[in-house]
Protein backbone atom coordinates (compact mmCIF):
# COMPACT_ATOMS: atom_id res chain seq x y z
CA UNK A 1 0.00 0.00 0.00
CA UNK A 2 1.20 3.60 -0.76
CA UNK A 3 1.38 6.34 1.64
CA UNK A 4 2.26 10.42 0.49
CA UNK A 5 3.67 12.80 3.21
CA UNK A 6 3.27 16.86 3.02
CA UNK A 7 4.13 19.23 5.34
CA UNK A 8 4.61 22.63 6.64
CA UNK A 9 8.35 23.86 5.25
CA UNK A 10 8.46 25.75 8.64
CA UNK A 11 8.17 23.46 11.73
CA UNK A 12 7.77 24.19 15.58
CA UNK A 13 11.03 25.13 17.28
CA UNK A 14 10.86 21.61 19.36
CA UNK A 15 9.41 18.64 18.02
CA UNK A 16 8.88 15.25 18.81
CA UNK A 17 10.85 13.26 16.29
CA UNK A 18 9.52 10.08 17.88
CA UNK A 19 6.17 10.79 17.53
CA UNK A 20 6.44 11.02 14.09
CA UNK A 21 8.80 7.95 13.92
CA UNK A 22 5.82 5.68 15.76
CA UNK A 23 3.16 7.07 13.46
CA UNK A 24 5.35 6.13 9.96
CA UNK A 25 5.88 2.59 11.82
CA UNK A 26 1.62 2.18 12.45
CA UNK A 27 1.06 2.85 8.87
CA UNK A 28 3.85 -0.09 8.18
CA UNK A 29 2.51 -2.36 10.47
CA UNK A 30 -0.76 -1.93 8.35
CA UNK A 31 0.67 -2.82 5.33
CA UNK A 32 1.90 0.40 4.10
CA UNK A 33 5.55 -0.01 2.09
CA UNK A 34 5.62 2.60 -0.73
CA UNK A 35 6.18 6.39 0.19
CA UNK A 36 6.29 8.88 -2.04
CA UNK A 37 8.08 11.94 0.22
CA UNK A 38 8.09 15.89 -1.98
CA UNK A 39 11.55 16.31 -0.58
CA UNK A 40 10.77 19.93 0.62
CA UNK A 41 12.82 21.22 3.62
CA UNK A 42 10.99 20.60 6.69
CA UNK A 43 8.22 18.15 7.19
CA UNK A 44 8.72 16.68 3.90
CA UNK A 45 12.47 15.64 4.92
CA UNK A 46 12.21 15.03 8.56
CA UNK A 47 9.62 12.48 8.00
CA UNK A 48 12.25 10.61 5.25
CA UNK A 49 14.85 10.90 7.50
CA UNK A 50 12.23 8.89 9.56
CA UNK A 51 11.36 6.44 6.93
CA UNK A 52 15.32 5.43 6.12
CA UNK A 53 15.93 4.25 10.17
CA UNK A 54 13.07 2.30 9.30
CA UNK A 55 13.94 1.30 5.95
CA UNK A 56 16.48 -0.39 8.03
CA UNK A 57 14.29 -2.84 9.75
CA UNK A 58 11.07 -3.00 6.96
CA UNK A 59 11.12 -3.47 3.07
CA UNK A 60 10.18 -0.51 2.32
CA UNK A 61 9.98 1.72 -1.25
CA UNK A 62 11.04 5.42 -1.11
CA UNK A 63 10.13 7.41 -3.66
CA UNK A 64 11.31 11.28 -3.73
CA UNK A 65 9.07 13.39 -5.82
CA UNK A 66 10.69 16.42 -6.88
CA UNK A 67 8.78 19.35 -8.20
CA UNK A 68 11.86 20.62 -10.67
CA UNK A 69 15.60 20.59 -11.21
CA UNK A 70 17.55 22.40 -8.45
CA UNK A 71 14.65 22.42 -6.42
CA UNK A 72 17.09 22.44 -2.84
CA UNK A 73 19.33 25.21 -4.44
CA UNK A 74 17.47 27.70 -2.08
CA UNK A 75 17.95 25.29 1.00
CA UNK A 76 20.75 26.35 4.23
CA UNK A 77 24.09 24.26 3.76
CA UNK A 78 22.43 21.73 6.42
CA UNK A 79 19.33 21.18 4.74
CA UNK A 80 21.35 20.74 1.29
CA UNK A 81 23.20 17.82 3.01
CA UNK A 82 20.37 16.13 4.42
CA UNK A 83 18.15 16.20 0.96
CA UNK A 84 21.64 14.84 -1.01
CA UNK A 85 22.16 12.49 1.72
CA UNK A 86 18.46 11.44 1.66
CA UNK A 87 18.01 11.11 -1.70
CA UNK A 88 20.25 8.68 -2.31
CA UNK A 89 17.95 6.52 0.21
CA UNK A 90 15.10 6.98 -2.17
CA UNK A 91 14.75 3.88 -4.56
CA UNK A 92 13.06 5.97 -7.36
CA UNK A 93 13.12 9.86 -8.33
CA UNK A 94 10.20 11.38 -10.13
CA UNK A 95 11.28 15.10 -11.42
CA UNK A 96 8.85 16.82 -12.70
CA UNK A 97 9.92 19.96 -14.50
CA UNK A 98 13.37 20.95 -15.73
CA UNK A 99 13.04 23.95 -13.70
CA UNK A 100 10.84 26.10 -11.77
CA UNK A 101 7.32 26.84 -13.37
CA UNK A 102 4.27 28.16 -12.06
CA UNK A 103 2.22 25.09 -10.79
CA UNK A 104 4.96 22.56 -10.34
CA UNK A 105 4.49 22.32 -6.47
CA UNK A 106 0.67 21.36 -7.39
CA UNK A 107 1.68 18.82 -9.73
CA UNK A 108 3.92 17.26 -7.83
CA UNK A 109 1.21 16.94 -4.68
CA UNK A 110 -1.57 15.79 -6.96
CA UNK A 111 0.67 12.88 -8.10
CA UNK A 112 1.45 12.04 -5.24
CA UNK A 113 -1.90 11.99 -3.81
CA UNK A 114 -3.37 10.24 -7.08
CA UNK A 115 -0.63 7.45 -6.42
CA UNK A 116 -1.66 6.78 -2.63
CA UNK A 117 -4.22 5.43 -0.45
CA UNK A 118 -3.15 7.51 2.55
CA UNK A 119 -1.87 10.92 2.81
CA UNK A 120 0.33 11.41 6.34
CA UNK A 121 0.27 15.22 6.98
CA UNK A 122 1.78 18.53 9.16
CA UNK A 123 -0.49 21.03 8.70
CA UNK A 124 -1.70 23.82 10.83
CA UNK A 125 -3.18 26.07 8.36
CA UNK A 126 -6.02 26.25 6.00
CA UNK A 127 -3.82 28.39 3.01
CA UNK A 128 -0.64 26.91 1.52
CA UNK A 129 0.48 23.44 -0.63
CA UNK A 130 -0.41 21.76 2.38
CA UNK A 131 -3.81 22.44 2.69
CA UNK A 132 -4.00 22.48 -0.92
CA UNK A 133 -2.43 19.09 -1.25
CA UNK A 134 -4.91 17.71 1.80
CA UNK A 135 -8.09 19.36 0.58
CA UNK A 136 -7.16 17.38 -2.99
CA UNK A 137 -6.97 14.44 -1.03
CA UNK A 138 -10.10 14.85 0.45
CA UNK A 139 -11.60 15.21 -2.78
CA UNK A 140 -10.46 11.92 -3.43
CA UNK A 141 -11.48 10.46 -0.90
CA UNK A 142 -7.93 9.54 0.70
CA UNK A 143 -7.24 8.88 3.93
CA UNK A 144 -5.49 11.47 6.12
CA UNK A 145 -3.58 11.38 9.24
CA UNK A 146 -2.50 14.31 10.58
CA UNK A 147 0.85 14.23 12.57
CA UNK A 148 1.35 16.53 15.89
CA UNK A 149 4.73 17.65 17.47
Amino acid sequence: MKCALTGHRDLPAKIDVNRLYDMLEAAISEGYDTFYCGMARGFDLIALDCLVSLARKYPLKLIACIPYVGQERSYDEKMKEMYHRLLEWCDEQVVFFPSYCNGCYHARDRYMVENASLVIAYCTRDKGGTAYTLRYAKKLGREIRIAEF
